[in-house]
């Protein structure tokens, strides 16, 4: 006698949530380090820009993807890509696709660029609140990171927006910092390792 048996197999994947976050903060801090003034220059702010905010980035976009993650998936993968433009944006303006480029780049062009990833992080923000809280800090520090580059680059008090955003972006590196190390070590012992706080439990049902 013939049997008809459908067998489902589920295969695990490992969270990629804290490469993303090492990614995240290993190029805000570099990238902070310049608008604060302890370095110069973005030439080599590109390298970490491409490999760890864009690469890691859009590797845990990639594996949430798989694990059914929407918000997971979406939010690594948006800033995945904004690193890939701005890094691309700022070789234009050092004229490595020729000089005809760099002549007419428009920075406020940058600044459309920020203020519509600061209304994509004020959603994503909401979203965050029902993860954990140091995910919400991180997203509450981004969205004054997007507000003080996009006011900055507007030419809208200038010093003073651009302050906001190398002390949000340095601030974002640190809490990655830690969210990163909490989703490797809390995984890795079983237990809570790191605190990372509860959701806020508003809009989940």
């Amino acid at each position: 006698m013939n049997t008809n048996e459908t067998q489902n197999v589920k295969i695990t994947a490992a969270d990629p949530s804290a490469l993303g976050l090492f990614g995240l903060a290993m190029v805000t801090l570099v990238a902070s380090s310049q608008k604060l003034g302890w370095t110069e220059g973005v030439s080599l702010v590109i390298p970490w820009a491409v490999f760890l905010g864009a690469f890691a980035q859009l590797f845990a976009c990639i594996n949430d993807s798989k694990r059914n993650n929407t918000f997971g998936t979406t939010a690594f993968g948006a800033y995945a890509f904004f690193w890939f433009a701005v890094a691309a944006s700022w070789m234009i303006q050092k004229g490595v696709f020729g000089e005809g480029l760099a002549a007419q780049a428009d920075p406020k062009q940058f600044a459309f660029a920020f203020l519509g990833y600061l209304i994509f992080t004020l959603y994503m923000t909401i979203g965050a609140m029902e993860t954990h809280k140091v995910l919400f800090i991180i997203f509450c520090l981004i969205d004054f990171l997007f507000l003080g580059l996009s006011l900055s680059t507007f030419g809208i008090m200038h010093e003073f927006f651009h302050k906001l955003a190398a002390v949000s972006e340095l601030l974002i590196a640190i809490f990655a910092f830690y969210g990163s190390a909490a989703s490797v070590l809390n995984t890795h012992f079983g237990r809570v390792f790191l605190p990372v706080g509860k959701p806020f439990g508003i809009f989940k049902k």
